[in-house]
């Protein structure tokens, strides 16, 4: 009788991302714009490392840099001590806009991936499949397709589909950018169930504070443009991770300290003119506000107006990268 081997369990195949003073910009001559500039920070292996910073500060440049996606004009970006030399099935990433396929169904989707590079038999992919549509509560949705789904719906099937490939990093770009507030923490509740169940290596972009601590093991703070990192905060929280927790003191201090760096990059931002003075005020107003919701406080309200380099398209998914 076969017995299946190749299920996933905690931590299996993660692997080790280091990025090495990584620099990137955009344009030539008096246009070019400089985006990444002296940027190192260590995935570590099995822990999810959420990277947050101002809108328009860097983020997707540094996500695509990840992915294989860009190459860095200097600096090196390693995967298990090897360079990155572009996209590779080690890496997935999720983007910010749906990418399932509309003539596929939840099942069909989601299982996409094992079929097609025909590395388990049928009977293996079907259960796996199954199981982590459980984990999501999709299983009833399992023959329906993208348009029948909510984009909640979506998004979770997005998670599993990028998950039963097993790749050693996910790099994760602001996924949750849109939902409102109850699908958002939905969400944040079924991938931190996804993340403790596979322990795998994990990159989370955001520009929630609040949803950022809740989920993070490592929480790097972005400088603005031309972005490094400016700290990396342990967020020592016990998991699994529950929303009650968000009243506890460690994360009152990991809050604390993460919007002191913060408020230094807004006040930078608004001396030199990158924000309106109202945008500020607000944004200032609810620092001091504690709403047990991860996702009370946007980071864009802070952040400088985007400006187009022309050059930040992504290379596969059409989602517009250097935020």
């Amino acid at each position: 009788m076969h017995t299946a081997t190749t299920q996933l369990t905690p931590g299996m195949g993660a692997g080790e991302m280091v990025v090495e003073s990584v620099a990137k910009g955009f344009g030539v001559g008096p246009l070019r714009k400089q985006v990444l500039r002296g940027c190192s920070f260590v995935l570590e292996k099995g822990k999810l490392t959420v990277l947050i910073g101002p809108s328009g500060c860097g983020k997707s440049t540094l996500v695509n840099a990840l992915a294989g996606y860009e190459t860095p004009d200097s600096g090196k970006v390693l995967i298990d001590g090897q360079p990155v030399t572009g996209p590779g099935p080690d890496r997935l990433v999720v983007f910010q806009e749906t990418a399932l396929f509309p003539w596929m169904t939840t099942f069909e989707n989601v299982s996409y991936g094992p079929r097609v590079q025909r590395k388990l038999p049928e009977r293996e992919y079907a259960e796996e499949t199954m199981k982590l549509l459980d984990l999501v509560g999709l299983r009833d949705f399992r023959d329906k397709y993208p348009a029948q789904l909510s984009g909640g719906m979506q998004r979770r099937a997005e998670l599993v589909r990028a998950m039963i490939n097993r790749p050693k990093v996910m790099l994760m770009d602001e996924p949750f950018r849109g939902l409102d507030a109850m699908t958002r923490a939905l969400m944040q509740e079924y991938y931190v169930r996804l993340f403790e169940e596979h322990r795998g290596t994990n990159l989370f972009v955001t520009s929630e504070l609040e949803e950022a601590i809740f989920l993070a093991d490592n929480l790097l703070i972005l400088t603005n443009r031309p972005a490094c990192v400016k700290k990396v905060i342990r967020v020592d929280l016990p998991r699994p991770r529950t929303f009650d927790m968000m009243t506890s003191a460690e994360y009152q201090r990991c809050k604390f300290e993460a919007l002191e760096l913060l408020h230094e990059e807004a006040m930078k931002s608004f001396a030199s003119g990158g924000v309106n003075a109202a945008d500020f005020i607000e944004a200032c107003a609810q620092l001091g506000q504690d709403q047990a919701q991860p996702t009370c406080l946007g980071l864009d309200d802070m952040a400088p107006p985007e400006v187009s380099d022309g050059a930040g398209q992504r290379k596969a998914d059409g989602a517009v990268s250097d935020r």
